[in-house]
């Protein structure tokens, strides 16, 4: 998250210890291990009610960020860490996919919203949330320099934003990655390189991930850093509202990328009736209204209304760039090298 404000934090968090397996659960009751990824974030009240609901416990166990998180639930397919999982996304959803992590399962709600980002006709992966990548900027600190918004992938390789853009690195980050793939789907295989040449032609700056990036080195949130150019999200404008009620940040809606994650229940799970109890719970009406102001991201759900806060400073966007699933795995990691090339050289 990695890549959620740090506002967040203070919320529930188990962390994830690699020995335990689901055969671990205390069978005096009914319990679903649901892995995450770390930027899973929900109050622990929540948690109660639903188990009040139906019984159910939702033992939450976290595993880095939905790379890492994939790449545990593929290792550990054949003796599965957990019952459920969230958080794979779109950037990853393939290679779960064709590892055979998760169970086929379509919930009853899935046509109220998620099927709109199905990764295929399975049923293996529920879409639960949406993220949408893109740069933010920090509007004040742009008016002090006398320059204007950029609002273009061509308006940051301008010289005239020299030395103002910090990108995180696509390798350890998920927005790097994402925003790599928003460069790849604007200017093609052929060109794309040549614009991040540009990029550091132009003094981009490189960091390891969204935290460093958006807190430290980005001059519109709690760090003060000193560049007004980051990438981070749609919606962070939403907790950068001044005393005046204004955002004192805007994301460039020009330069986004789409990203989806998902749920499913695990092929193999101790407790897949439950399971499926889970999933349907994240894509229900309650937990979707949740979504927004727990993890920073927007809600799949048609009709689920955005914040206040979010419809005055994050609408979301019409049109991000997105890529197939199939083109991202096939080309993830010769897209890192190829960025690498073009940044490092």
């Amino acid at each position: 998250m990695r890549r959620r404000h740090l506002l967040l934090a203070a919320a529930m968090t188990i962390p994830l210890v690699a020995s335990c397996t689901a055969s671990s659960q205390d069978t005096s009751e009914r319990t679903v291990v649901l892995v995450t990824h770390d930027s899973f974030t929900v109050e622990q009240s929540v948690l109660d009610k639903f188990k009040a609901d139906t019984g159910i416990k939702i033992d939450v166990r976290k595993s880095g960020d939905a790379g890492a998180l994939t790449t545990q639930l593929v290792l550990t397919k054949s003796a599965p860490i957990g019952d459920a999982a969230f958080g794979v996304d779109n950037t990853f959803a393939s290679r779960a996919l064709t590892e055979g992590v998760f169970a086929e399962y379509k919930p009853a709600d899935a046509d109220k919203g998620p099927q709109k980002y199905a990764v295929d006709n399975s049923g293996r992966l529920t879409a639960v949330d949406v993220g949408d990548v893109c740069v933010n900027v920090d509007l004040a600190a742009l008016a002090s320099r006398e320059l204007a918004t950029p609002a273009s992938f061509e308006d940051l390789a301008d010289p005239r934003y020299k030395d103002l853009l910090v990108v995180e690195d696509p390798a350890t980050s998920s927005p790097g990655l994402a925003f790599l793939m928003a460069t790849v789907a604007h200017y093609g295989n052929k060109d794309w390189p040549n614009y991040w040449k540009r990029l550091k032609d132009n003094g981009v700056k490189v960091v390891s991930g969204w935290e460093e990036a958006y807190t430290q080195e980005f001059s519109g949130s709690s760090g003060k850093g000193p560049r007004p150019l980051v990438v981070s999200y749609a919606s962070s404008p939403s907790a950068e509202i001044g005393t005046d009620g204004k955002p004192r940040t805007a994301a460039l809606l020009d330069t986004c990328f789409r990203q989806v994650e998902y749920a499913g229940v695990l092929n193999g799970a101790k407790n897949p009736d439950d399971a499926r109890k889970v999933v349907d719970f994240l894509i229900s009406e309650a937990f979707q209204k949740l979504v927004p102001e727990s993890m920073y991201v927007y809600p799949v759900r048609d009709g689920v209304a955005l914040p206040a806060a979010w419809q005055q400073a994050a609408p979301r966007p019409e049109s991000p760039s997105t890529l197939p699933v199939e083109d991202i795995q096939g080309n993830r990691e010769r897209w890192i090298e190829q960025w690498r090339t073009a940044v490092r050289a």
